[in-house]
């Protein structure tokens, strides 16, 4: 379509994509930000996620900005935190995290937090913070040694994959089920319809 806007994803995350694909939207370009996602000392869950989606924005737009052909696109960026309490579980890349994630979330309640920054073509930055509760049932050392085994927490915050197995060990989930997944949908397309992006473009060729 002419005249249409560019679209970037700062993220390499398979999901986040499979997720804007749902929504009719095709990105022309990813833009995965290196940045350092550790939390600061005594840094809260919602704070931690909003300075990290900034971060990934701030990146992405760097990158953006030296490529003719997507300067001016609109950027995405996004940070998902699993916390229980004040405390923010690690994105697990080690079976030990992983192991000591799912012992503290089962039977118990957490929080999902998802943070989503968008720029504008004129540079502008919209900020949006989504929040999901989320119960699990209590998990069996069986449970937990097969989810391990399986492998899908790699690189999961909070290590687990809520549309994957992990699915059947959510009791109640109150709020974006896509948040969970990694990037609230309805939020993120309301927000980049208010701003101007074509979002029901995509939608003819859904089927």
């Amino acid at each position: 379509m002419l005249g249409r806007p560019k679209f970037v994803l700062a993220s390499g995350s398979p999901r986040r994509l499979a997720l804007l694909n749902q929504a009719g939207i095709a990105p022309e370009a990813l833009r995965p930000a290196d940045v350092d996602e550790t939390p600061k000392r005594g840094e809260l869950p919602r704070a931690c996620a909003n300075r990290l989606a900034r971060a990934k924005a701030d990146a992405a737009l760097a990158s953006v900005q030296l490529d003719d052909d997507l300067r001016g696109a609109f950027i995405l960026a996004a940070d998902t935190v699993v916390a229980v309490g004040r405390r923010i579980l690690p994105k697990a890349e080690l079976v030990d995290e992983a192991s000591q994630c799912l012992r503290l979330l089962s039977g118990r309640n957490h929080r999902v937090y998802t943070a989503i920054c968008l720029v504008t073509p004129r540079g502008n930055f919209r900020q949006r913070l989504v929040e999901t509760r989320v119960r699990f049932r209590r998990l069996t050392e069986e449970d937990i040694a097969a989810y391990l085994a399986s492998g899908e927490w790699r690189g999961k915050a909070g290590g687990y994959a809520v549309q994957g197995i992990a699915g059947a060990f959510v009791v109640k989930l109150v709020g974006s089920y896509t948040n969970v997944v990694g990037l609230p949908l309805t939020e993120t397309t309301a927000l980049l319809g208010g701003e101007g992006y074509p979002i029901r473009d995509g939608w003819l060729d859904a089927g």
